[in-house]
């Protein structure tokens, strides 16, 4: 069996582990999200234990995925500032002679979706996490969306719900999307983490208006044909009915097929993977970087 290893880096903790292209894991580990000089002895010390033939890592952003760029595989303007420009490809190349794929969190999230989870079997898809953060990853014909770089759509504008005079917590636009309906936002408008805000039907609903407008923006944008909303905010289950309402309004007949006028429930969903999205992701990126580097050899 090839054995693949996979990094879910992410801005709490970091999930390594290694596994074959199926999404079989054969044993993980979360290491604490702290400093580069702190966490990553501790993640090259884990893959050192196995065989390993390829390595796939989904990164916290922002990152540099531009292979010509001087810079690749840096993370770059994160709030993390122990992470700034700190050279995390070059890190696990340094010490792995073995291929390295570099990709956002939610992009590999993306792709694990799309290859083994919710989106099994459909070729363009949407990951959006809802957690300490905002982001989105697209699969687009088979392939991870990348342009100048990585997607950023947890930092669209959307407009203000009509009860909501919460200043905003981004640090770069103060009220976009992530400014507003990302978990520290709740925490910071309501006073209370989400978790503990679950009876409180003002909060979701406020939360699907936010998040709905996001999703009529990339449902207009992309198209997809599956949307997968995961991350810790959207374990309030609740909240997807409130996103269905609201975006059946603001949508307004507009998109006139039957999946998104009729079969909602079924085309807006929770990850199939569950917390094993972005891990499986990174595996199967793992296995993707290993037959390109023997088709260049070839």
């Amino acid at each position: 069996m090839t054995l693949y290893g996979a990094i879910e880096a992410g801005g709490t903790k970091f999930v390594c582990a290694v596994g074959d292209a199926k999404g079989k894991i054969k044993e993980r580990i979360s290491i604490p999200t702290t400093t580069p000089e702190e966490t990553m002895p501790e993640v090259i010390a884990f893959f050192k234990k196995f065989p390993i033939e390829a390595i796939g890592i989904g990164s916290f952003g922002p990152i540099d995925v531009d292979k010509n760029s001087p810079t690749y595989g840096n993370v770059t303007t994160t709030p993390k500032l122990a992470w700034k420009d700190y050279p995390l490809l070059k890190a696990i190349e340094d010490e792995f002679s073995v291929p390295t794929g570099f990709n956002t969190d939610v992009n590999v999230a993306a792709l694990g979706e799309a290859k083994l989870g919710a989106a099994k079997g459909v070729d363009n898809c949407l990951y959006i996490t809802v957690g300490t953060g905002i982001g989105a990853g697209a699969y687009i014909n088979g392939e991870l969306l990348q342009g100048l770089t990585h997607p950023e759509m947890g930092h669209i504008l959307v407009r203000r719900h009509a009860e909501d005079t919460y200043k905003g917590r981004c640090p770069y636009h103060g009220d976009c999307l992530e400014g507003l309906a990302a978990g520290p936002a709740i925490e910071e408008r309501w006073g209370e983490k989400s978790f503990h805000l679950s009876d409180k039907e003002e909060v979701w609903e406020m939360e699907g208006y936010y998040i709905a407008q996001a999703l009529m923006q990339y449902i207009l944008i992309l198209s997809p044909k599956k949307i997968i909303l995961g991350g810790g905010v959207m374990n309030q289950e609740h909240v997807l009915t409130h996103v269905y309402r609201h975006l059946s309004e603001l949508l307004n007949g507009y998109v006139s097929y039957p999946e998104v006028q009729d079969k909602m429930n079924e085309y807006i969903v929770r990850p199939g993977l569950g917390d094993n999205a972005g891990i499986t992701g990174g595996l199967l990126l793992a296995e993707k970087v290993l037959e390109e580097s023997k088709e260049e050899v070839n």
